[in-house]
């Protein structure tokens, strides 16, 4: 292994535990190692990478952009090393998945668990942009969205499709209904996600289509808020099915428009089409899964 390579093997280990002594336990050297290695590649190239500030370690400028980098090798190394160890399959080693929630990400690794019993997993919960970032920096081996990605670096194919319901209290008119079509939240008092999520973003679009306005009396960042909200008499919530939660005083109506749905999507970068970790990952989950004719959630 060359000493280029070690040194940066060794700044990418004091970028990511923040720290030289915890850098060297990571890697299995001193610290005093750690610090003669960080010294000698910066040396070498003439570049501040690390500021030390007390016991604390922040990257500079230039340190953040070649952690990004080192992000990217450290992971194709550990891929090349799995790759040879499992002569080309994949029984050992760690997946990483990002993801948007944690209500499809947990359920699919316990099922890829089950296949694969002696792989490493772990989960990075964030926002759509977040998770997408995480994808293409490579901490992220595969990622859960809820929208198509249109960057040609990235591969993503439906898994899975969740209707949108529309939540009333047990005070409401509509406490009786089965379902309501589109236009019948035309001024009704609605209680929404926030701005950029992908339920909100979905049902705007639908009503601007249709030239439906409507007003909202709520702004809330959670399905647990949004669910309260209604519990209590603040307006009507529209959720897709999978956050919608039974509860006596609440009713789930269906939309007639049932084309108004959340897509879920499994997303790897094309150049990794190859790597086995992935390939075992969307072997276990090849086949769309359709969730649209789950019974209602009622009281």
């Amino acid at each position: 292994m060359s000493t280029y390579f070690v040194h940066l093997r060794t700044f990418q280990a004091v970028a990511v535990h923040r720290g030289f002594t915890a850098a060297g336990r990571a890697l299995g050297i001193g610290q005093p190692t750690v610090t003669t290695q960080i010294r000698e590649l910066e040396e070498r190239f003439q570049v501040e990478l690390l500021q030390r500030r007390g016991r604390r370690i922040e990257l500079t400028e230039a340190g953040q952009s070649l952690f990004e980098i080192t992000q990217r090798m450290m992971s194709l190394y550990t891929e090349a090393e799995e790759l040879l160890t499992n002569q080309g399959r994949f029984r050992h080693g760690e997946l990483s998945l990002a993801s948007i929630g944690a209500f499809h990400a947990t359920r699919m690794l316990g099922t890829f668990k089950r296949s694969y019993p002696d792989v490493a997993m772990s989960i990075h919960l964030g926002t759509a942009q977040e998770t997408l970032s995480r994808l293409l920096d490579m901490t992220a081996d595969v990622a859960i969205l809820a929208h198509e990605v249109r960057d040609p670096a990235v591969v993503s194919c439906k898994y899975c499709s969740h209707p949108l319901l529309v939540s009333v209290h047990r005070s409401h008119e509509w406490f009786e209904r089965e379902s309501v079509r589109l236009a019948d939240l035309a001024d009704q008092p609605l209680v929404l996600r926030e701005r950029g999520s992908t339920s909100r973003r979905i049902l705007e679009k639908a009503l601007e289509d249709a030239g439906i306005a409507t007003r909202s009396v709520l702004e809330i960042t959670s399905p647990d808020g949004v669910r309260k909200a209604v519990e209590n008499g603040l307006g009507i919530g529209v959720l897709p099915d999978f956050e919608t939660v039974p509860h006596p005083d609440v009713r789930a109506l269906r939309i007639e428009e049932d084309w108004l749905c959340m897509d879920f999507r499994i997303a790897y970068l094309r150049d990794r089409k190859n790597s086995p970790r992935i390939k075992a990952f969307m072997g276990v989950f090849s086949k769309p899964h359709s969730h649209a004719g789950a019974t209602l959630p009622q009281g």
